[in-house]
């Protein structure tokens, strides 16, 4: 039994306004793994009065660049060393297969180095080039820190959503209170044990699991000079509202329902082979997830059948299992919720390929849904148009590539998407014209130095590399 009874409040364990603990349930066979104290808006002021306190004093943003990056490659070294504790904790408490959260530990490093090696580079302060030699007037730009920055994050994939922001946030010079889903207690006390080694001053840093309603108290905090949200488009809209009434500097990174755009000369067996991974990583409980797969008419039963065989391949249970490639979805709520998107599916006319709203036989203890294909789907379908967050794909049939494109774009998320073909040029053409945030071809990874983030309702603003840091920071011109 994981027990986390005090709050990691500026970088002390404190004991929270409400002694009750929270029990954190198993998504595998809802037994209890862990009981943890939760924030309440108490907590929540202490947390921005030392925030506050430290940001205004300057005990961190006055700290020389070159101290701050080291203090965060202390903690990204840390982190490598307790990788697989980290992956434990993250499958116990979400069900992300094993396999998911330990091939995420390199990618943590390599998100770290590449905001660290930005920071390196970065241009705090610069002269400009006088627009008139003959005038005695000068200039000098500077980036400064932001201030207090409430950094709130989603429970699908926690390490990498909380790292993302409070690396960026501290290495420019905030003071940040990173707000974590209940479910995440566990990992994310975890992640407060971490950085409690590394130097940080007293009042930077906060850690705080709480609910949707303290939440809301952080966001709206008159202290608050930033947000930083990942999650649903839902939440970032009231966040935005929030943000937009009170002035607050905000970034959202939000909901997605990504396109795989199969051309018709791409190798079918790589296309599916990298879908396993870009369509069904982490239960499908992703916001980049290609779970709308872009078929040629001309290859369409063969696209079908191929995401059949593949989707009938993957073994679904307990995520502790080596052998596990999906694991359960993280509450009965969410399970209900994708079982009824697949119900709906069939309602809407789709043919259902293979899977359904059953509960995988021998698993019905814990939150499992059976991977789902659909075909003959039609992108005005809610199936199509609705991010359902979890394993459920849809296939839909395209003309030519002007009308994959028209498909691809229309949606109300531009977030993520990929391309497959033989012919990389044309690959690349196809993803210039496609209205996300972010594109691969073939499978490629994501690049952590390039900036994240998504068109129309997927988002505002961009993490990642230097423009990911610029996010945390404020202009200021000096004319002398």
């Amino acid at each position: 039994m994981i027990t986390y009874d005090r709050l990691y409040i500026g970088g002390r364990w404190t004991e929270p306004s409400d002694p009750r603990l929270l029990d954190i349930v198993s998504p595998h066979d809802r037994s209890v793994i862990a009981r943890a104290a939760q924030a309440r808006p108490a907590d929540i002021d202490r947390a921005v009065a030392a925030a506050r306190k430290s940001f205004d004093e300057g005990v961190w943003q006055a700290t020389p660049p070159a101290e701050r990056i080291a203090v965060l490659r202390r903690f990204n070294a840390l982190r490598e060393e307790n990788a697989e504790r980290v992956a434990e904790l993250i499958s116990l408490e979400n069900g992300s297969a094993g396999w998911f959260t330990r091939a995420g530990q390199p990618g943590l490093t390599r998100q770290a180095n590449a905001y660290l090696k930005a920071a390196e580079e970065f241009r705090w302060e610069e002269a400009l080039a006088p627009s008139d030699p003959a005038s005695p007037v000068r200039s000098v730009v500077r980036r400064e820190a932001v201030g207090v920055v409430a950094a709130v994050i989603p429970w699908n994939s926690p390490f990498s959503s909380a790292t993302s922001k409070i690396i960026p946030a501290l290495v420019t010079g905030n003071s940040v209170i990173l707000k974590v889903s209940p479910e995440n207690s566990p990992s994310m006390g975890f992640l407060a044990e971490l950085l409690e080694q590394v130097g940080l001053p007293e009042g930077v840093l906060s850690v705080l699991p709480a609910d949707r309603e303290t939440s809301e108290y952080l966001v709206s905090h008159k202290d608050i000079d930033k947000i930083a949200f990942t999650g649903s488009t839902r939440a970032g809209r009231r966040i935005a509202s929030i943000a937009g009434e009170q002035l607050k500097r905000v970034s959202l990174e939000l909901g997605g329902k990504s396109a795989a755009i199969i051309l018709p000369d791409a190798d079918l067996g790589k296309a599916v082979a990298g879908l396993k991974f870009g369509s069904l990583l982490n239960n499908g409980e992703s916001c980049i997830a290609q779970t709308r797969v872009l078929a040629p008419r001309s290859r369409y039963e063969e696209v079908v059948t191929a995401l059949k065989e593949l989707v009938e391949s993957l073994k679904v249970g307990d995520p502790s299992d080596p052998e596990i490639f999906i694991g359960p979805m993280i509450r009965p709520d969410h399970q209900q919720r994708v079982r009824d998107y697949i119900r709906l599916g069939i309602e809407e006319g789709a043919r259902l390929v293979t899977g359904g709203p059953q509960i995988p036989e021998g698993l019905e203890k814990g939150n499992y849904v059976t991977p789902t294909v659909f075909a003959d789907v039609d992108n005005s379908m809610r199936i199509a148009r609705e991010e359902i967050f979890g394993p459920v794909l849809v296939v839909i049939a395209y003309d030519d590539e002007d009308d994959a494109v028209r498909i691809a774009n229309d949606s109300d998320y531009g977030l993520s998407g990929g391309v497959w073909s033989a012919d990389e040029e044309r690959a690349v053409a196809v993803a210039r014209r496609v209205r996300t945030g972010t594109m691969t071809v073939n499978g490629a990874s994501i690049a952590f130095d390039g900036p994240f983030g998504g068109f129309k309702a997927s988002g505002i603003g961009r993490e990642y590399g230097a423009v990911g840091l610029g996010t945390y920071t404020e202009y200021k011109t000096i004319t002398v």
